[in-house]
């Protein structure tokens, strides 16, 4: 039933898409023509459906002949179609369209229209208001519902899959590039972050095409080098550049290895599955949809004649030679091959032999622009011809300087036209539904931050033995930690400061760059400074696919737009008691909540002082708190003026208490069952005693190992217990310990190294001896391992 409730909205979208894609094939089979107004009749109440003469047989279909009726609901499944689905648009699809209507027609569910309105604008609620019935799609509903909960789980999952395919592709493309990192698995990536993710509304056929390609091509350049008869695959040099980062086959992914394409078919195949639902939705070529073009008034139009006074500017423009004539001319026609080929006004109804009869004329029209470049140069050229014909070469290699010149213009122009169309798509997108995705970039930064403190080892050249506390402790920071810290917080601060002003170009700049640095350090720089291969750095690869999940929501959010409202946390969005205790955790941060106050102050428009900014983050604070609790009263009532249970007492009351008693004793209680329960028996292996009188050599040293050490059994500890019985102290230490924990060492009586004195000592010693003069002190030392 949850599930069912979650999903409500995509199952109705899913029910009034599919009766639409009925129609549409509906129409398709009879070999009609299928227009923009077949699926009116869906919105249509029943006195609208058929008016008299309104449409013909050819227009729009019945509702009958289209297997519509008035008895049923549209689906079953659904369980609410008495409720309208919230879609955030007015549309029926995607685009908000008005129609005209008859005077006095009233729509099921609505008000009726006033008798002088002649429009009305169509919703996708209507549909699920409406009473109808699709014959075909409710037998498709009951064969799906009769089959069996795996075979539907498979299905669904297949489906989920396909319908997001591109990221599946963008995930293959991460992985291979994780595992191969080389400089020619580092081109898609990047292609990636800063074009595919990044297109309105989606990747365009161009770049799936150039991944194809390039994954093509990586292949058989890989299959070519793996060769044995090439000098850096023999079995000595690659001995020698083993786990070595800078190899050069290995930087440019060109090294002999076992599996050297398998992660490239992988990509390869979801690439080709990709593109094989691309062409079953018929989006391959689907470059700009025209009834969005015609709905916005001919924008393409408007486009073509700002770049036509351009155009004619650079034909009327001559200068005093005629080189910039023949040069403008040049430029013109490439111009206007560019302008006949994106206009808005696809020359649709032209057949492939017209197009090349199109493009000869273009190509003639050149020949016949560049011919009569200028009539003063012609006839000096004329004149000349007869007199000096050494001037013929240098002529020539004029019209050759000036179409080669017109051709970098047109090659530039042909690289700065999309480049720019692609920056204003992103900038001055008509149609763009914002979001914000910010919490889920922070919770990726966040990550990406932990997994520095406790993988710091990874960033580091000699750091892999050590201890983040332990370096700590000793009052030293590692450099790689600190520098990685401080870039990580940093990008987060700046990351902050583009949400708040809301500016969508300062995040496109961030994103490139940060994805350029990200790259570069990682693949280049980081292998540099650990010495090791990307490819063998755990820490490295799991920073890296966390970054990674950061740059495609980064990337989302440029395409969507930032919200207008922005400020509030988003721990306060919902009122229970686990946004309660992150929101109290996230105060409890030292600092973090008056960052976030003061950076919310500098880089939002407000008339507040930064004290009473702090007032009113404090208030909102503290009404999230008191609202979480009045949603607490509204699901758990309790009654006016009764005592609280003992079941909730004694339940919650007593945990608490527990708690606390536990926090405060539990030192205690570990520290005084260490030895006794957690403690482990650790016998000793070598005993090594040695007797020694004053500051001289040892008189005496002998050790006793593994057959020497007899352990103590329990009568002997019973014998040792009674002998020492009058002694409380020493019973409190022989207390402390089991006969297990105790063993007996042997020591011979003879000394197993010699008395090293020399004669000057020995005398010395023998005086201080026989006078008694001063003490000497014998000691006894014991050495246990």
């Amino acid at each position: 039933d949850w599930l069912l409730t979650f999903t409500r909205h995509h199952r109705a979208m899913s029910d009034v898409l599919r009766a639409e894609r009925y129609l549409y094939t509906q129409e398709l089979l009879r070999g009609r023509q299928v227009r923009r107004s077949l699926v009116d009749q869906l919105y249509l109440s029943e006195a609208e459906a058929t008016p008299p003469g309104s449409l013909g047989a050819q227009d729009a279909p019945s509702t009958a002949s289209s297997g519509l009726g008035a008895e049923e609901p549209l689906s079953t499944a659904t369980g609410d179609t008495g409720s309208p689905l919230s879609t955030g648009y007015h549309t029926r699809s995607s685009s908000s369209e008005e129609v005209a209507t008859e005077p006095g027609a009233s729509l099921h569910g609505f008000r009726e229209l006033p008798a002088g309105a002649g429009t009305r604008t169509r919703t996708a609620s209507e549909l699920l208001h409406r009473q109808l019935r699709i014959e075909e799609l409710e037998e498709a509903t009951q064969f799906k519902a009769g089959q069996g909960r795996a075979l539907r789980l498979l299905r669904a999952a297949y489906q989920c899959v396909a319908a997001h395919s591109e990221l599946l592709c963008y995930f293959v493309i991460i992985l291979n590039h994780m595992v191969t990192a080389s400089a020619t698995s580092l081109v898609l990536p990047v292609l990636v972050f800063l074009w595919a993710m990044l297109s309105i509304p989606r990747p365009s056929k161009r770049f799936w095409m150039v991944a194809i390609v390039f994954t093509e091509v990586s292949v058989v350049t890989k299959y070519l080098f793996q060769f044995g008869f090439f000098p850096w695959n023999t079995h000595a040099v690659l001995r020698r550049y083993e786990n070595k980062p800078y190899f050069p086959p290995r930087i440019l992914g060109l090294e002999k290895t076992e599996s050297y394409v398998k992660f490239d078919l992988l990509q390869l195949m979801a690439l080709f599955f990709h593109r094989a639902q691309l062409l079953c939705y018929g989006l391959w070529d689907h470059e700009e949809d025209q009834l969005t073009l015609e709905h916005d008034g001919g924008g393409g139009k408007k486009g073509a004649e700002e770049r036509a006074p351009r155009g004619s500017q650079t034909e009327a423009g001559t200068g005093p030679q005629g080189e910039s004539v023949v040069a403008g001319a040049l430029t013109q026609d490439h111009i206007q091959v560019e302008v006949g080929d994106g206009l808005a006004e696809p020359p649709a109804e032209l057949k492939p032999q017209d197009t090349k009869r199109i493009g000869l004329r273009f190509r003639k029209k050149r020949r016949e622009s560049a011919e009569p470049a200028d009539p003063t140069v012609a006839e000096g050229v004329m004149a000349s011809g007869s007199e000096k014909k050494w001037s013929r070469p240098r002529e020539r290699m004029t019209a050759l300087g000036l179409r080669l010149r017109s051709s970098c213009l047109a090659v530039a122009q042909s690289v700065y036209q999309p480049l720019r169309c692609f920056f204003h798509d992103i900038l001055h997108t008509k149609y763009r539904a914002a979001t914000d995705v910010y919490a889920l970039m922070f919770l990726a930064d966040v990550v990406d931050f932990i997994i520095i403190i406790f993988g710091f080892w990874a960033f580091g050249k000699h750091s892999a033995a050590t201890d983040i506390t332990s370096s700590l402790s000793d009052d030293q920071v590692p450099e790689a930690f600190l520098v990685m810290l401080l870039i990580q917080f940093g990008t987060m601060v700046v990351d902050r400061a583009l949400y708040l002003r809301k500016t969508v170009l300062g995040k496109l700049a961030f994103q490139v760059v940060l994805v350029l640095a990200v790259h570069l350090w990682m693949f280049f720089i980081l292998p540099a400074v650990t010495e090791r291969m990307f490819s063998q750095n755990a820490v490295a690869q799991l920073w890296y696919f966390v970054k990674c999940i950061y740059f495609a929501l980064s990337a989302y959010q440029i395409r969507c737009g930032y919200p207008t409202r922005i400020l509030g946390n988003f721990l306060t969005k919902k009122y229970n008691h686990l946004n309660l205790f992150l929101f109290q955790g996230f105060r409890l941060v030292p600092f973090l909540v008056e960052l976030r106050a003061v950076m919310d102050w500098v880089w939002t428009d407000t008339t507040l002082s930064l004290s009473s900014w702090m007032c009113v983050e404090d208030i909102y604070a503290n009404i999230f708190i008191i609202k979480c609790s009045r949603e607490t009263e509204k699901k758990y009532p309790q009654p006016k003026g009764q005592k609280k249970k003992k079941v909730v007492k004694y339940g919650m009351g007593g945990l608490i208490i527990l708690f606390l008693v536990a926090i405060i004793w539990f030192p205690l209680l570990f520290m005084s069952l260490v030895r006794s329960v957690v403690g482990v028996v650790n016998q000793p292996i070598d005993v090594t005693v040695t007797l020694k009188l004053g500051g001289y050599e040892p008189l005496f040293t002998m050790s006793a190992q593994q057959p020497s050490i007899v352990p103590f059994t329990q009568r002997a500890y019973e014998e040792l217990s009674r002998q020492f019985d009058p002694n409380p102290l020493a019973m409190q230490f022989i207390s402390q310990y089991s006969p297990e924990d105790i063993v007996t060492a042997q020591i011979e009586g003879s000394s197993g190294a010699l008395w090293r004195i020399s004669p000057p000592s020995r005398a010395q010693m023998k005086r201080e001896l026989y006078n008694g003069t001063a003490d000497i002190t014998l000691r006894f030392t014991w050495n246990f391992q």
